[in-house]
């Protein structure tokens, strides 16, 4: 009720001396003839090297706030009410003084890197750029900046990696070169726009602790936009919790989580997979089994391409998964998780038995592979990079059907239709495109693909890692209802714990190709063996601090 949200949201009026403010802001776009509205008149301040936090689901309108600020939402938007930075309006201010406050006052740091640094670049001359275009600094001054600028959020050897380009460099050093790029020109304000979903949980707690160290020691103040409050807890100072473009309740971030005063609140307080994995029957049959499963790759040099050595990316795992039953693998990206996966999956080569129902099929080809697809399935992280956009959802969830001749006696429409309402959509939307649904019901398309062929062994590679927590525990129920009706075993990739540990029956955890440790989940949880593993844990249970 707005009445419910006005009153929850009070003291909302900025004070005079506050880097931003932001009154009764209004955003919406004009689609398709249509006017629709995105922000319905939100109110919130940021003072003085103070941190703000606005949290909701994908859809409410943290983003978009948060591009507004500086006019970045392009010409399909309009943009009504106040946004002041430092006394000055910026709803109507030209775009000269835009453009001077954007980089230099307001810097942003984006979710994913790999999207917002140039690929064709290397590292040195895209942050010479920002600091030709807003300080006048080139040649000696300018490299000698970038090398402390990239020395200051933890770049190691910085001066070997100023010819690297962004492929080079792993999720978190992309993460710290798109934050040295922010600070190039010393901002006042920061805003971080989901900066750690991507990341491993070691890698978010550096980044976390990297950013409070800048807020302390460069006194910036910062707007941080998560859909993850474990997080929100540990960086803010206050918190916004925004639902349908309005926020519903704002105040200091310990009386947020100690008393939450919207039903909204506490409804994403308590979204977080909970609960264990369902007991596994006795003489359930063993499915999945590797014996030294090995995965190197040859590292070749020279103009004759002489193989030198091996990168081994999977150095001898052993595993055995039965129907049922949910083996969690874990570690930060690079430790192998998905070499493993693949390499089960016959996708890649390896070395050393893979057991399929009691079958190696580590030599299998051809039409012997091809029976093997239907009986094990995978699901990916991104769902809308796996969905055709090209198709419907009926084309893209029956093409299976087609590729491996199933059921060629009953209608395709109606098998679709029982499926797509099996995990949880609506059959009557089976001719739309994955455009038009969202983060977590495209998702249930990828799983829908997966169990219309009825296999015996799905992977499932970080299914949840790009959802809000709402959606994360909609797909754990959904995932573990269907390995109970089915007895399916799964291999689940991922690197949240919290998601790991409400899913898995056993658990491996990996770490530069090597298997570090494996054991019951229990196991695992309550008595680490390694200090990699306690470190994972640490970092997964108690982000940023």
């Amino acid at each position: 009720m707005p009445g419910e949200a006005e009153e929850i949201a009070t003291n909302t009026a900025a004070p005079t001396d506050a880097v931003l403010g932001v009154d009764d802001l209004r955003i919406s776009f004009r689609q398709d003839g249509q006017t629709i509205p995105a922000v319905k008149g939100v109110s919130f301040h940021i003072g003085h090297g103070e941190t703000v936090a606005i949290v909701g689901e994908s859809g409410s309108g943290k983003s978009v706030t948060a591009l507004s600020t500086v006019r970045l939402l392009g010409d399909s938007a309009r943009v009504e009410g106040s946004v002041v930075y430092k006394g000055r309006q910026l709803i109507d201010a030209p775009d000269k003084v835009l453009r001077d406050i954007r980089g230099n006052d307001i810097s942003f740091i984006f979710q994913e890197p790999m999207t917002s640094l140039n690929p064709l670049h290397t590292l040195e001359r895209q942050l010479a750029e920002s600091l030709a275009l807003h300080q006048g600094i080139s040649g000696k001054p300018a490299r000698a900046r970038i090398i402390e600028l990239l020395t200051r959020v933890g770049i190691r050897d910085p001066e070997t990696r100023l010819a690297d380009y962004p492929h080079q460099l792993s999720g978190g050093q992309r993460q710290r070169v798109m934050i040295a790029m922010a600070l190039a020109n010393g901002p006042d304000l920061l805003i971080a726009d989901e900066p750690t979903t991507a990341l491993d949980v070691t890698i978010q707690a550096q980044i976390l602790d990297l950013l409070a160290e800048l807020k302390r020691d460069e006194g910036l103040s910062m707007l941080f936009i998560s859909h993850d409050l474990g997080i929100v807890r540990h960086i803010a100072d206050r918190v916004c919790v925004m639902k349908d473009g309005e926020i519903v309740e704002q105040g200091p971030t310990e009386a947020i989580f100690a008393n939450p005063r919207h039903d909204y609140t506490r409804k994403l307080l308590a979204a977080e997979p909970t609960g264990s994995a369902l007991p596994v029957p006795q003489d359930a049959e063993t499915l999945v089994e590797t014996r030294d499963l090995k995965v190197w790759f040859p590292i070749q040099r020279g103009l004759l391409r002489k193989t030198v050595g091996h990168a081994k990316a999977v150095n001898g795992a052993t595993l055995s998964v039965r129907a049922g039953e949910t083996l969690g693998i874990v570690g930060e990206s690079g430790s192998g998780k998905t070499t493993l996966a693949l390499a089960i999956m016959r996708l890649i080569e390896s070395d050393g038995p893979i057991l399929f129902m009691g079958q190696d099929i580590a030599r299998w080809t051809g039409r012997e592979l091809r029976r093997l697809r239907r009986d094990m399935q995978i699901v990916f992280q991104d769902p809308y990079g796996s969905l055709s956009p090209r198709m419907t959802v009926e084309q893209i969830i029956a093409e299976g059907l087609t590729v491996h001749g199933v059921e060629k006696g009953r209608n395709r429409r109606e098998m679709v239709a029982e499926i797509m309402a099996e995990v949880g959509l609506r059959p009557e939307t089976m001719h739309r495109y994955p455009h038009e649904f969202s983060g977590g019901q495209r998702q249930r398309i990828a799983i829908a693909r997966a169990m219309i062929l009825r296999p015996k062994a799905v992977v499932l590679d970080e299914p949840t890692s790009a959802l809000d927590m709402t959606v994360q525990v909609q797909i754990v129920d959904l995932l573990r209802g269907l390995q109970e009706k089915y007895g399916l075993a799964f291999l689940f990739i991922s690197h949240d714990l919290r998601v790991v540990r409400a899913m898995s029956h056993q658990i491996m955890v990996m770490r530069a190709g090597e298997v570090v440790e494996q054991g019951t989940t229990t196991q695992i949880y309550d008595d680490p063996q390694s200090d990699y593993t306690r470190a994972l844990l640490a970092a997964a249970l108690n982000p940023g601090g």
